[in-house]
């Protein structure tokens, strides 16, 4: 074992604004005009920061999620994620907390994945919940914004997460896209984690070579937008780009079942082992192991630890380049 293995473990606070209530089922068969009857469903509490949180846990760690609940949904909401005795700050909203579905067409392998708006959150609501978090930040640890905007908030609420993470000596990570996702580059943070989609939308390119991939990646390193950017390429790796290199990583070889959580479980694992004092490498390793093992598991469920360190053992001598 690494001596910094050995060293308390540093805090880390997530935050998710638009949480979302996961449904998941199967059908034989997705048509139009006609009654799917389908298999029993499946509740799970989503969202990025939330889904993160989850991970961490799983894989022996702890942290603090602040997220937003309101309505009926918001309360099955809470029921679940008391279920899984995770430390949570909630924020109330007067709106529904949304609902995503997703089903699996059993004839074909086909997933199908619907995404609902979230509920429209008022100005003192989102400031209620950028001060929760000011209340909250674990000094000289890590906050992790992630998962999309809902109506009303601004664009820049992410990039105001990393300031008052700034304030606190604290390390902003970031997952998210479009507008959000810029204007947090341009305040600057410790880490993104674009997809391909993702980041390409940011620069204006397809990014379907590995020469375009790792520029635009390091680009963003160099301008000073963000000091490690974890480029996810889904069954082709990631990619990490830092100041002192660029690092990939390929997929283990798995039979995928569901794709669903495996961008938040990447992150969490990479957080989890950058707040228990492992390397850049080390973290990028588990992050790669923790969205493997998630794609092998059904709908909305997530990784077990068991997968993930068996993974993770597997590309220890794996990665491609050294920082």
């Amino acid at each position: 074992m690494e001596a910094s293995t050995r060293t308390a473990m540093q805090p880390i606070l997530t935050l998710t604004v638009n949480p979302a209530l996961d449904i998941s089922t199967s059908t034989e068969q997705v048509t139009s005009g006609h009654k799917l009857r389908c298999s029993p469903s499946r509740l799970d509490p989503g969202g990025g920061g939330v889904n993160v949180a989850r991970v961490v846990q799983r894989l022996g760690g702890r942290t603090l999620a602040v997220y937003t609940a309101g309505g009926p949904t918001g309360e099955a909401y809470r029921r679940l994620i008391e279920a899984e005795r995770i430390p949570t700050l909630v924020v109330p909203i007067q709106g529904s907390t949304r609902e995503d579905f997703t089903v699996d067409e059993t004839t074909t392998g086909k997933q199908f994945r619907f995404v609902l708006q979230g509920p429209e959150l008022s100005e003192s609501e989102w400031r209620a919940c950028l001060a929760l978090v000011e209340e909250s930040i674990p000094v000289g640890g890590y906050v992790v914004a992630s998962g999309s905007l809902p109506p009303g908030v601004p664009d820049d609420f992410y990039a105001r997460v990393a300031r008052l993470a700034r304030g606190h000596d604290a390390r902003c990570i970031v997952d998210a896209s479009g507008p959000a996702l810029a204007e947090a580059l341009a305040e600057g943070v410790f880490l993104v984690k674009p997809s391909r989609r993702e980041l390409g939308v940011h620069v204006g390119a397809a990014l379907e070579s590995d020469e375009s991939q790792v520029e635009a990646a390091s680009a963003l390193v160099a301008d000073g937008s963000a000091e490690h950017v974890a480029l996810t390429l889904g069954g082709e790796g990631a990619v990490l780009a830092s100041k002192s290199g660029t690092l990939r990583l390929s997929v283990p070889q798995v039979q995928v079942r569901s794709t669903v959580g495996a961008g938040d479980s990447f992150l969490a694992a990479f957080v989890l082992r950058l707040a228990q004092g492992r390397t850049l490498e080390a973290a990028f390793r588990a992050a790669v192991a923790a969205g493997t093992a998630t794609v092998t598991t059904p709908a909305t469920e997530l990784c077990n630890r068991a997968d993930v360190e068996r993974l993770e053992s597997g590309l220890a001598a794996a990665v491609e380049g050294r920082p």
